[in-house]
């Protein structure tokens, strides 16, 4: 899992999928709004956010930006955790499989 993490994170960026050059991003700024976000991505090009802090409020922000479809994140907290967050999001979107398959039998 490491190695996957550390090929998604460019610099101080944290990709949601493959990474990209960096300079084709559009920046959205500072945890902006949603309908902002939403406008950038309507362009057709990958979008990246800046989220503050580091606490549960900012993680569930950053999942709120993956499922919008931004590509690439700023983030001054742990990148582990936001990664976990990033990959949590793209299973739910069925764009990757889960970590770990569970059935429940009653």
């Amino acid at each position: 899992m490491l190695k996957d993490m550390d090929a998604r994170n460019h610099g101080d960026l944290v990709w949601t999928g493959t990474p990209a050059d960096p300079e084709d991003l559009l920046d959205a700024g500072v945890d902006p709004p949603a309908a902002e976000v939403e406008a950038l991505l309507s362009r057709g090009r990958p979008v990246k956010v800046t989220v503050t802090g580091s606490d549960s409020g900012a993680l569930a922000a950053a999942a709120v930006y993956a499922w919008l479809g931004v590509s690439a994140f700023r983030f001054a907290g742990d990148p582990g955790e936001l990664r976990q967050i990033l990959d949590m999001v793209a299973s739910i979107a069925g764009a990757r499989p889960p970590a770990v398959g569970r059935r429940a039998l009653a």
